[in-house]
């Protein structure tokens, strides 16, 4: 997994911050259940997009001018990005906060998937399937614990068990001595 940082100096910096920015910001749940909807997908993920790219210039130090000129947008378009004042700027941000309180910890789906992931569709499935996967590991843990418990609980009555059983023989070998 490559580092990230969190202050970018230089290009390729920006394009590491941004490229994580944009993936963590995708690959949250609620984030998938909004790119469900095809006729709102390509807007949504370009809004993700540049606000991503917009923060991660902002982090290296740019001024909104150059931000807006480097992303062929307006600067009205970045400021409201930065500012939080649109969904994908929250999002963003979000993302950016949990990095700096977290570390950033993105692990790709084609990192873990053999095959190469090459449309957003397959990226959300693959996202899809993470998350089922580790739900069910969640679940899995939840029964483990839970046998983990009873086993502790049979082991305690069987002992219990033995030891009233070595009560009543050395009783019975009492009485028949």
């Amino acid at each position: 997994m490559a580092e990230i940082p969190l202050s970018p100096v230089g290009r390729e910096q920006v394009h590491k911050l941004e490229t994580a920015l944009l993936i963590g910001s995708i690959l949250r749940p609620d984030v998938i259940d909004m790119l469900r909807n095809p006729e709102e997908r390509l807007t949504w993920v370009d809004s993700l997009a540049v606000a991503a790219s917009a923060l991660a210039r902002e982090k290296a130090k740019m001024t909104i001018s150059q931000i807006a000129d480097d992303l062929g947008r307006t600067e009205a378009t970045v400021r409201h990005h930065l500012q939080g004042k649109t969904k994908a700027g929250q999002v963003v941000r979000e993302t950016y906060e949990k990095f700096l309180k977290e570390g950033v910890n993105i692990i790709l789906p084609s990192e873990i998937f053999s095959e190469r992931i090459t449309t957003l569709e397959e990226a959300v499935k693959h996202s899809e399937e993470i998350n089922k996967l580790r739900d069910e590991l969640k679940e899995t843990k939840k029964k483990l614990e839970e046998t983990n418990t009873r086993i502790s609980q049979i082991t305690d009555a069987v002992a219990k068990s033995v030891e009233k059983l070595s009560e009543v023989v050395e009783a019975l070998k009492k009485t028949l001595s």
